[in-house]
């Protein structure tokens, strides 16, 4: 199935099926978080297998990939960059590799979002998936190694913040993830961005009331 008219939306499905026979050149970026294998709870939930990232070595363009601070990395890479996670009580950090890129590495420090007041605080959204990505850490990764109108592309989408992150910053986007309840909540993050209607509101049917609201304030 060609990946163009994909563009701008989330699949579900098993990126591995979904993207087989997509061409290597048609993203501009790459930047995923699948399962870690060392996570017993991932493994389990997501279905992810051993070789799972290598359907990553099919495409020719620049990629960071989150991965475990303990588990070996698979794939080759060119840069190894630290996200500390500022934690209250204690160090935390996560690697994410650097493929097709650059060599020089840094350091993003973002605080993670582990419950609702951690999202209030950081002015995030809290998705109640066990290894969502600050949006601000996204934010700052897609400006940075992208352009507008780049096509970025996130194959272990999860909650969809890359690809709202990529929607916020005038990219092109394409998010896959095998489980069906995450694809609806990157979807109404996703409607967020577009509409303005907060997910909260969407859930309980208050999309008609913000409409009717923007059209009284234009």
């Amino acid at each position: 199935m060609s990946f163009e008219q994909h563009i701008n939306t989330i699949i579900c499905g098993d990126c591995l099926q979904v993207m087989a026979d997509w061409p290597g050149g048609c993203a501009n970026l790459v930047l995923t978080d699948p399962p870690y294998p060392d996570y017993s709870e991932e493994k389990f939930r997501f279905n992810y297998k051993d070789g799972t990232v290598n359907i990553l070595e099919n495409f020719i363009c620049r990629q960071f990939v989150f991965w475990s601070a303990k588990a070996d990395f698979p794939l080759d890479y060119t840069a190894t960059h630290i996200w500390d996670k500022t934690t209250r009580c204690r160090s935390e950090y996560e690697r994410i590799f650097e493929r097709q890129g650059g060599r020089k590495q840094k350091m993003f420090r973002y605080h993670c979002i582990s419950n609702k007041i951690d999202a209030q605080l950081m002015k995030d959204i809290f998705t109640n998936h066990p290894t969502q990505k600050p949006i601000r850490l996204l934010l700052d990764m897609v400006a940075r190694y992208s352009k507008p109108n780049d096509l970025i592309l996130d194959p272990f989408c999860g909650s969809g913040t890359t690809c709202v992150a990529a929607k916020m910053l005038g990219r092109r986007f394409i998010g896959i993830d095998i489980s069906s309840e995450y694809c609806e909540i990157a979807r109404q993050r996703l409607r967020a961005v577009e509409t303005g209607v907060p997910v909260k509101e969407q859930k309980i049917g208050q999309m008609v009331l913000f409409s009717e609201r923007n059209h009284d304030e234009d």
